[in-house]
């Protein structure tokens, strides 16, 4: 009753088509016809909308339950995709408005600043089967579109039936949902959603009509003037829409997350790193590659990732800087600035060979600066004289011992006499407790006389804090009511 091809369901839109007669709705498409390593396809520019109302993700289940040609739904990767539409219909709007001689609007340039404003943007193009059709498209309809004696593109027919099946973007597709979703909510109730949560506001206050005038207008350019590129495949199968799937989605090398970082200047806090840390402060005039492992051949500098990994602690308190928000990044930048110039301003920081010259140039002990300067800054528990505490870490953090040969980082290694010995008896009451857990934050090479940290950083780092802590005279994270200072 149902017609297929080879088992996929050929969905049926009209009595028409229900008692055999065709389908006399149509819409024409202008297409360019290519050769994909030799099977036919056709490359079409569709308005947003109109490509989310005429496609359907293709995830229907086989007979074992197994995915016919597409992998479970990412909510979340799909709602980060969804923010990133929603930035690129803002500056749409900006840019349609230019074309016609028209200045942005005030509050589309005030949403742009606080989803973050980005050097450009872009969605590559979706893949779909236009499963209707006989391989090939032969029995597709359509005419050639000439221009100056020259064929400019076709015009093929395709009726309400002829839908859209995604192949890979299907994410993509799930996120242009939750963007019109978001706009037909916030234009029904003139407030914003709570759910999606794609623009940090607040869900209680009543959206102002220049506002609402502002967020129409980024609907009405996903309607015609935000157009997506997509490579329809004809008439193809089961077995061969999986070998697609397949091919377009493992046959790439995924970018090393350093490039990637060096590469995004959309994130707030890689433009600071980008900007104020690497051109002002550091004065770098590149990162490198890879890390080094024969601090014989350290120039000094770091990999963007491990930039990243610092500045994440400093800016979030977490351990990527996926999520953060340009507010949050614009306020706390001021004391960034001035964390960086401490951490810098110790010497041999930045040197050519600085590994050997100082534990400072390990990021793994810049971490522990970065969490101590959060804590006292922006953390949650800050105490009463968080302000003078920190003050007195940005201000004394190039005075501290911060050489290899400094007994403090081997506390854990020292036997008691050795401890005694070495004055750090005091150093007790900073650490956590020495019950028997893994307290391995490096080793001491004494042929070099270098103290190499371990890499397991999140354990090492509030250790080091600590260290750092009883050194400059803060209070204890474990005991606060101690201030002893290193004799």
């Amino acid at each position: 009753m149902f017609p297929s091809n080879e088992n996929l369901p050929t969905p049926i839109t009209s009595m028409e088509n229900l008692f055999g007669g065709s389908d006399n709705t149509s819409r024409a498409e202008k297409v360019f016809v290519g050769h994909n390593l030799g099977n036919r396809t056709f490359l079409a520019l569709i308005p947003m909308k109109d490509f989310y109302s005429m496609s359907k993700v293709a995830n229907e289940r086989q007979e074992d339950g197994t995915p016919a040609t597409q992998r479970p739904l990412d909510e979340v990767h799909g709602t980060k995709l969804a923010k990133y539409i929603l930035k690129g219909l803002v500056t749409a709007a900006i840019e349609y408005r230019s074309h016609f001689g028209k200045a942005p609007s005030t509050e589309l340039e005030a949403i742009q600043k606080k989803m973050g404003e980005q050097v450009y943007l872009s969605m590559q193009p979706l893949v779909v089967n236009l499963r209707t059709c006989s391989p090939g498209g032969k029995d597709i309809q359509g005419k050639r579109m000439e221009q100056d004696g020259e064929t400019a593109c076709f015009k093929i027919f395709l009726s309400q039936r002829d839908l859209f099946y995604v192949v890979d973007g299907q994410h993509r597709r799930y996120a242009m949902e939750l963007v019109f979703e978001f706009l037909t909510e916030l234009r029904q109730n003139r407030k914003y959603p709570k759910k999606p949560k794609l623009f940090e506001a607040d869900t209680k206050e009543i959206v102002s009509s220049a506002f609402l005038a502002a967020w129409d207008e980024c609907d009405e350019v996903a309607r015609a003037f935000c157009r997506v590129a997509v490579e329809i495949h004809l008439g193809l199968g089961v077995k061969q829409e999986q070998q697609l799937f397949h091919d377009l989605n493992n046959l790439s090398k995924k970018v090393a997350t350093s490039l990637a970082l060096r590469f995004d200047s959309a994130n707030p806090v890689n433009r600071f790193i980008q900007t104020d840390l690497l051109r002002d402060i550091l004065q770098w005039d590149d990162v490198i590659d890879g890390d080094v492992a024969d601090w014989h051949n350290d120039t000094g500098k770091w990999t963007f990732k491990d930039l990243a990994a610092v500045n994440a602690l400093l800016f979030l308190n977490k351990t990527n800087i996926a999520n953060a928000s340009p507010a949050d990044v614009e306020a706390r930048k001021p004391i960034a600035i001035r964390a960086w110039e401490a951490i810098s301003s110790v010497p041999g920081f930045g040197d050519v060979g600085a590994k050997t010259k100082t534990i400072m140039a390990q990021p793994v002990v810049v971490k522990a600066v970065a969490k101590l300067v959060f804590d006292l800054a922006f953390g949650k528990r800050r105490s009463d004289d968080a302000d003078a505490n920190l003050e007195l870490l940005l201000n004394n953090l190039h005075s501290v011992n911060l050489s290899h040969s400094n007994p403090c980082w081997r506390y854990y290694e020292l036997t008691e006499e050795g401890r005694i010995e070495h004055n750090l008896a005091g150093l007790k009451n900073y650490l956590p407790a020495d019950d028997g857990s893994n307290r391995d934050v490096g080793r001491f090479d004494p042929a070099t006389q270098w103290m190499r940290f371990g890499a397991k950083h999140n354990d090492i780092y509030p250790i080091i804090g600590d260290m750092l802590r009883w050194q400059i005279g803060l209070p204890s994270r474990h005991n606060k009511t101690v201030r002893l200072m290193n004799n």
